[in-house]
């Protein structure tokens, strides 16, 4: 077999390229990134295998359609036979291919149609993770990859007891204030701030000043056990929203007692708050850094700081927890959105759309 590669922008067009000067008897046998090297070439390369005596039996048959005149149907059945039988040895070799890919011994990437190959390279350029992007690529829809649970508050609990953790600067307090307003004035419910946040300077001011305007009541509570004894003070509250530090990489073990009360208390629902303009591989060893908090669910900010959102469902369903919000900018409480599937997948396969309903008042 004589095999030829083509470096395009896009799939699709080295498929046209080749199907010029190759003939449809060309036979796509891989298609992946562009190597750093050979990238100013085209952002793909795709190879493309053609039978040896495609050619020659393509001219053969010409010449003895003319030739021969009324056998001339006996030997394109003949050639047809013969192309037919050299498709499914193709076929075989590719799978052959791809077996081996799996298992990290091949050289070729995995062979798939040139509609499922060029959705595979949307979704990683989306930065999904490439275990996830073959399989949609090969047919499994992607909302089924992740789930959303856009609840407040454990299922089954009394009342909401949230608890907003993640690392600095992702914007846990300003969330922490628009789920407040959202959920403990919208219901006209009893509601309560508590700030566990004393390592950073003001920061429970900042809490305080939030709260002060939205007219809903707050504490400081500068230890777990104050924080646990306060939980029980506000029982009587329907809604009680926890406010903690961003802590750092090497600051975790300055957390571990907060964390402990966190991951085994019963009515506590803590969402890890996490930037979706942050790199993957960065979200990723953050998620794995605040395990020790048990998350229940994660809740993205920042959507409108990139146009990439595949990692967000590669981390869902990594650590097999549901997305519960996502939020955009500054303002209290309109920037913040209920997840939905529908919506995240739509931004992983590179739509512009955003929701247009609100968060509802109910837990």
């Amino acid at each position: 077999m004589r095999l030829k590669s083509y470096f395009s922008g896009t799939v699709e067009a080295a498929m046209e390229l080749a199907q010029k000067e190759l003939g449809e008897d060309a036979l796509l046998i891989n298609a992946r990134p562009s190597t750093p090297e050979t990238r100013a070439l085209g952002a793909y390369e795709v190879v493309f295998g053609v039978p040896p005596n495609a050619e020659a039996d393509k001219a053969a048959e010409n010449k003895t359609a003319v030739a021969n005149g009324p056998a001339r149907a006996a030997a394109t059945d003949s050639l047809a036979q013969d192309v037919a039988e050299l498709r499914r040895e193709i076929e075989r070799m590719a799978q052959a291919f791809e077996g081996a890919a799996g298992r990290g011994a091949g050289m070729f990437a995995p062979v798939a149609k040139p509609s499922g190959s060029a959705l595979y390279h949307l979704l990683v350029e989306n930065e999904l993770d490439s275990v996830l992007a073959r399989q949609v690529a090969d047919g499994t829809p992607l909302e089924d990859l992740f789930e959303v649970d856009p609840t407040p508050g454990r299922r089954g609990a009394t009342r909401g007891v949230v608890a907003l953790v993640g690392p600095p600067g992702v914007g846990k307090t300003t969330t922490l204030a628009k789920l407040a307003a959202r959920f403990g004035l919208t219901s006209r419910k009893p509601a309560y701030i508590l700030s566990a946040d004393v390592y950073r300077i003001a920061a429970a001011e900042q809490m305080r000043s939030l709260s002060a305007i939205l007219g809903i009541g707050f504490d400081i509570v500068e230890t777990p056990v104050a924080l646990a004894q306060s939980l029980e003070e506000h029982r009587g509250k329907d809604w009680v929203f926890i406010d903690t530090p961003g802590l750092a990489a090497g600051e975790m073990e300055d957390g571990a007692d907060l964390a402990r009360l966190l991951a085994s208390h019963p009515e506590i629902d803590t969402h890890l708050v996490l930037s979706a303009s942050m790199k993957p591989s960065d979200m990723a060893r953050v998620i794995d850094r605040y395990e020790i908090f048990q998350p229940k669910k994660l809740l993205f900010t920042r959507l409108d700081e990139t146009d990439r959102y595949g990692a967000l469902v590669s981390e869902a369903a990594r650590r097999s927890l549901p997305i519960s919000f996502l939020a955009t900018g500054q303002q209290i409480p309109d920037d913040l959105e209920p997840a939905s599937k529908e919506f995240i997948a739509d931004k992983v396969r590179g739509a512009q759309n955003r929701p247009t309903r609100t968060l509802g008042a109910t837990a």
